[in-house]
């Protein structure tokens, strides 16, 4: 197969959004060495990831409003260089008021990337659902990769150290993009900002019956994404009655089925119906939250409680078919600060 630019551009993208996951996933995994460090609770911290997580969800419309207005390859390159520079910041916070506010920059400046790459990358492929695919996978991909990683060199380095990895991995994906990705033209160079932030098409981009009833399922996918992302690992540990070890590997499970199931998703998604597709896994995680109960209630042990935690990495890849599903009722126009609107609201 020869080899395309629309293949680099998909893999760089990929690659960038896998730099952002990395820098807010590494934090995680040292909060008890954070909190010891500056003297506060695990509330105090909490609330400062809580404020990264916010700014995360806040950044992506004003991301597809500046990639109209700049191109899209001019915002990721200022979302990932923000990246790496954010989490030099982080590691370097001398208080925990800084440690705050750092880790807001974080997520204002991961959050510039995945509406923006994502509209660019709809202008690459006719089959949309695959490579949405393979680029939602950087996620589950950084899940598997930075918490252990960031664990493990917090323990021995500190966790200063362990909040570098994010300019690890995001200084030399914010260069391959810029040496390999080419110039974007802006959709809207002339538009004023402010117009795009008027009240009424917001509000009748989101009232359309197709863009308001995608957005509901993308809200409840992103909860229960959420949900499962903060809390299945001590679910299997303490419901489950499993040691550390174990739990790990189930919840490391859940990941790689995570990532490897996103590009299926979004192929079957492009070659059967969008519908059809996010029903699958939908219908995968009734079976496994179900499943996940049941066992840990009869004691059915690791072999069930894999095969259910296998069937809930499943239906969490709705995000391929589903996030096709907005750009196919979203004009080619608008399609840059429409999908970071309804990506802000869900």
């Amino acid at each position: 197969m020869r080899w395309r630019y629309a293949y680099t551009a998909l893999t760089l993208c990929t690659l960038a959004f896998f730099a952002t996951m990395v820098a807010r996933l590494a934090i995680s995994p040292v909060v008890p060495l954070i909190t010891a460090d500056f003297g506060v609770t695990n509330g105090t911290i909490g609330l400062a990831l809580s404020g990264m997580w916010a700014a995360y969800a806040l950044a992506q419309f004003p991301s597809g409003v500046l990639g109209d207005r700049v191109g899209e390859r001019t915002v990721i390159l200022i979302a990932v260089g923000a990246t790496a520079a954010a989490s030099l910041l982080l590691a370097a916070s001398p208080s925990v008021v800084a440690f705050f506010a750092f880790a807001v920059v974080l997520g204002a400046g991961a959050g510039l990337h995945y509406s923006v790459a994502t509209t660019f990358l709809t202008k690459q492929f006719d089959d949309i659902g695959r490579a949405i695919g393979f680029h939602v996978a950087g996620g589950p991909l950084a899940g598997l990769i930075a918490p252990p990683v960031a664990a493990l060199v917090g323990a021995r380095y500190g966790w200063r150290a362990a909040l570098l990895a994010g300019a690890v991995v995001a200084v030399p994906g914010f260069l391959l993009v810029a040496w390999r990705i080419r110039p974007t033209p802006a959709a809207r160079p002339d538009q004023p900002v402010r117009d795009r932030f008027e009240l009424g098409p917001l509000v009748e981009l989101l009232s359309r019956p197709s863009i308001a009833y995608t957005t509901a399922l993308a809200t409840m996918g992103a909860f229960s994404w959420q949900a499962t992302a903060s809390f299945l690992y001590t679910f299997l540990l303490v419901a489950g009655d499993l040691d550390p070890g174990t739990a790990g590997l189930l919840f490391s499970l859940y990941f790689v089925v995570h990532g490897l199931t996103q590009p299926l998703t979004g192929s079957l998604s492009d070659r059967l119906d969008r519908d059809a597709a996010a029903m699958v896994t939908m219908s995968a995680g009734l079976l496994g939250y179900g499943g996940l109960v049941i066992a840990t209630e009869v004691g059915a042990g690791v072999p069930a409680l894999a095969g259910a935690t296998a069937l809930v990495g499943l239906a969490m890849s709705w995000g391929a078919p589903v996030q096709s599903r907005f750009m196919d009722h979203l004009g080619a126009a608008e399609r840059g600060a429409g999908f970071g609107l309804v990506r802000t609201v869900y």
